[in-house]
């Protein structure tokens, strides 16, 4: 095995500039507050979406109680359903971009500058 005297013994000074990025604790930081927001939206939506599915299997009677004329309370939870879709999009647009655009952007200049 041939050793450069030049290269650092460091293997972190081997890193591409993306490997550097990923690795730094900024990164890492936005990294866990996208992976926070996408877990807990995703949770929500699941139970909601799956408390929906098992009433929906379930309690026949309840979801076809009239509200408004034909219409029951199975189109309304429906409804909701494609209404928490959107509220749930507009949400993440929101914390996108106040934390973590901001943040990105941060990473982005500090590294262009470099």
């Amino acid at each position: 095995m041939i050793i450069d005297a030049e290269k650092s013994e460091n293997p972190l000074d081997s890193l591409s500039p993306y490997e550097e990025i990923e690795r730094s604790p900024e990164f890492r930081e936005v990294r866990r507050r996208l992976r926070i927001f996408i877990f807990s939206a995703t949770a929500f939506f699941m139970t909601w979406y799956g408390g929906y599915v098992l009433v929906s299997t379930f309690s026949r009677g309840f979801m076809a109680t009239p509200v408004v004329g034909n219409l029951n309370v199975a189109f309304f939870l429906g409804l909701g359903q494609f209404v928490s879709t959107f509220v749930i999009t507009g949400i993440y647009v929101t914390f996108a971009n106040r934390k973590i655009t901001p943040a990105v952007d941060s990473i982005r200049a500090k590294w262009e500058n470099r």
